[in-house]
């Protein structure tokens, strides 16, 4: 008898919790899945190709940047690199036509970058990186936020960024081509 009044106190306590309705996650848009470049304008010389379910460069330099603008995001990009690349993932860009490290913020991904500082997983001339992990010779997830004055970079799930500054606010996004080989063949954001 005292099981089945358990029971039944259980429901009872259970049907009075009042339900709550969870705001659905914003939807993460795809700018870039392997079959075309319809987010993105070719700034520079890079010789973007298309094919084999991701965009490639070989010779440049030049970026891809996209159409639209960003202000405070989630952003999920898939590369490979050989392991003598210059590239990196341009964020908040001041300029689309005239994209730098100084009026953009950078995400590099530049193994052997002369000055360590600003390696693969840190945010040039913003913050160091805080762990080293190599990207040449395999695929790689980069994992950006970008809200407010707060920047975090992840690549592979390790935390390799964090950063707070307020320089820039809005911009587009550009993926850069600089040396070696580049590959690119997902590219997702998400708005906060």
């Amino acid at each position: 008898m005292k099981r089945v009044l358990f029971v039944c106190v259980s429901i009872c306590t259970l049907a009075l919790v009042p339900v709550v309705a969870q705001k659905p996650a914003a939807d993460w848009a795809t700018l870039f899945d392997g079959t075309n470049l319809d987010h993105f304008i070719q700034v520079g010389k890079a010789n973007w190709k298309l094919g084999g379910g991701m965009v490639e460069a070989t010779s440049g330099p030049g970026f891809l940047v996209t159409k639209e603008s960003y202000a405070n995001f989630e952003l999920r990009v898939e590369f490979w690199v050989d392991e003598g690349a210059n590239s990196g993932v341009y964020m908040r860009c001041q300029d689309p036509a005239q994209i730098t490290d100084k009026n953009c913020y950078e995400a590099n991904i530049f193994d052997k970058r002369p000055d360590q500082s600003g390696r693969t997983g840190a945010i040039v001339h913003v913050a160091k990186p805080l762990a080293i992990v190599d990207a040449g010779g395999k695929w790689n997830t980069y994992e950006i936020t970008a809200k407010g004055p707060e920047l975090t970079v992840r690549l592979n799930g390790t935390l390799t960024a964090q950063a707070k500054d307020d320089k820039m606010t809005s911009g587009p996004i550009a993926l850069q081509y600089n040396a070696g080989t580049v590959r690119f063949r997902r590219v997702q954001i998400r708005r906060l």
